[in-house]
């Protein structure tokens, strides 16, 4: 199993509480977030990863070298911001194999990824995205499913109450970003999946496990109690 993690952030929400780092190596307790979440992939039984970094990137190359835990690091390195979308593209370039992973390199969601890949596979489509189920959506906005599993829209932040929330996890065949017309710059979520859910047909991997995004201050501090002093 091979990943890619989006770990080019810059962490402009936290930079009250984080500067002169990239987001991802924000310390958590006495570590940087990313080695949580490397961890994670190594007790998932990931082989290899690609981060797809950008701003200091060397201070995360510095920092780990070209391996983590036995798993065997590349580099995609954006020369200018290409939003996620143009991010995934050129790290794909580093990957052979007609499927991977992706995540998000500022949060961390405790999936069975060989569940994922089941799921994706059983589903015959190009995109599986792993869904978390919150108390308030407002902050993530809401994911609709259909009663056969697929998801069929994506609702703005501003819908608040319980529900289903995009995880920042997915499972995707490589063919999927070469069948949409798209600029060398763009949103995988916003320009890619939601104007075209209707084609793409994304099955929903839907799971309760542990979930946080520290893409914000009060997130941040909470991964301090939940995870920084565990590890």
């Amino acid at each position: 199993m091979k990943a890619i993690v989006l770990a080019g952030g810059l962490g402009t929400r936290l930079s009250s509480i984080v500067s002169g780092t990239p987001k991802p190596m924000a310390k958590v307790g006495a570590r940087p977030f990313l080695e949580y979440l490397l961890d994670y992939l190594v007790e998932q039984g990931v082989e290899q990863a690609v981060l797809a970094v950008s701003h200091q990137w060397e201070v995360i190359r510095g920092h780990f070298n070209d391996s983590y835990r036995g798993i065997s690091l590349k580099y995609s390195v954006e020369d200018e911001p290409l939003g996620t979308g143009g991010a995934i593209r050129q790290a794909l370039e580093k990957i052979p194999d007609d499927e991977l992973i992706v995540l998000n390199g500022d949060t961390l969601f405790h999936i069975d990824l060989a569940a994922l890949a089941s799921t994706h596979h059983a589903g015959n489509v190009h995109l599986t995205i792993a869904l978390k189920h919150v108390a308030d959506c407002g902050r993530f906005g809401r994911v609709r499913i259909s009663d056969q599993g697929v998801i069929t829209e994506f609702m703005e932040k501003s819908t608040d109450g319980p529900g289903w929330i995009n995880g920042g996890i997915y499972m995707l065949n490589r063919r999927l970003l070469s069948e949409y017309q798209l600029p060398v710059k763009f949103s995988f979520e916003q320009d890619l999946v939601e104007p075209n859910v209707s084609s793409i047909c994304p099955v929903a991997f839907q799971s309760g496990a542990y979930f946080i995004d520290m893409g914000v201050p009060e997130d941040y501090e909470r991964a301090q109690s939940e995870i920084g002093c565990t590890k």
